[in-house]
């Protein structure tokens, strides 16, 4: 467990920094590839066009502003989709962005 990122409450998503991550492109990117694959995926099997540490500050974004989940299955960071923190925090939020794609 002490390899696991800490993550905020849903009583502490802030919608400005929701908005804020979810303006680049790159992370917009993560946010609907897990949303359309339904499952949880390693930092690694993501299609985005950045180099790893890059996309390790994307991932950093997105989970400071509690879009996301990360932990650790062996060496491998998996992430996985907030969807139900999000829409008891912000309802439609995730359904807009994901329609959108």
């Amino acid at each position: 467990m002490g390899r696991t990122p800490p993550h905020p409450e849903v009583s502490q998503f802030d919608l400005q920094q929701v908005l804020e991550a979810l303006v680049d492109p790159v992370r917009r990117s993560i946010v609907t590839q897990l949303d359309a694959a339904g499952e949880d995926i390693k930092c690694g099997d993501f299609d985005i066009p950045v180099s790893k540490s890059t996309a390790t500050h994307h991932f950093n974004v997105l989970r400071e502003a509690g879009l996301i989940r990360q932990y650790y299955v062996g060496t491998s960071r998996m992430n996985t989709l907030r969807r139900a923190d999000m829409e008891e925090a912000f309802p439609g939020l995730l359904d807009a962005l994901t329609r959108a794609r």
